[in-house]
C-alpha cells in the first residue's frame, strides 16, 4: 500500500503541473478574448471538449465522473479569464 500511495502522491505532483500548464493557456486564450472583446463561456466549446474526453477515456472512470471532473476543472479555470 505505500508503494502505491507513494506512486498517486507522484501522480498528483504531476497533474497539477499539468494543470498549471493549462490554467498558463487559459490565461493567454483569456488575452485574447479581451482585446476580441469575445465571449469567456463558449458552451459549444465545453461541449466539444467533453465530447472528446469520454471519448479518449478507456477507464476504469466512467463518462460521468470525466464529465464531473473536467466540468469542475473549467469552471474553475474560467475565474483566470474574468
Amino acid at each position: 500500500m505505500d508503494k502505491l500511495r507513494k506512486r498517486i502522491d507522484e501522480l498528483d505532483a504531476e497533474l497539477l503541473k499539468l494543470l498549471n500548464k493549462r490554467a498558463e493557456c487559459v490565461v493567454k486564450i483569456g488575452a485574447i478574448k479581451q482585446k476580441e472583446e469575445s465571449k469567456v463561456v463558449v458552451p459549444q466549446r465545453e461541449k466539444e471538449l467533453l465530447n472528446r474526453l469520454t471519448t479518449l477515456n478507456n477507464g476504469p472512470m466512467t463518462e460521468k465522473m470525466v464529465h464531473r471532473l473536467f466540468q469542475e476543472i473549467i469552471d474553475t479555470l474560467k475565474e483566470l479569464q474574468e
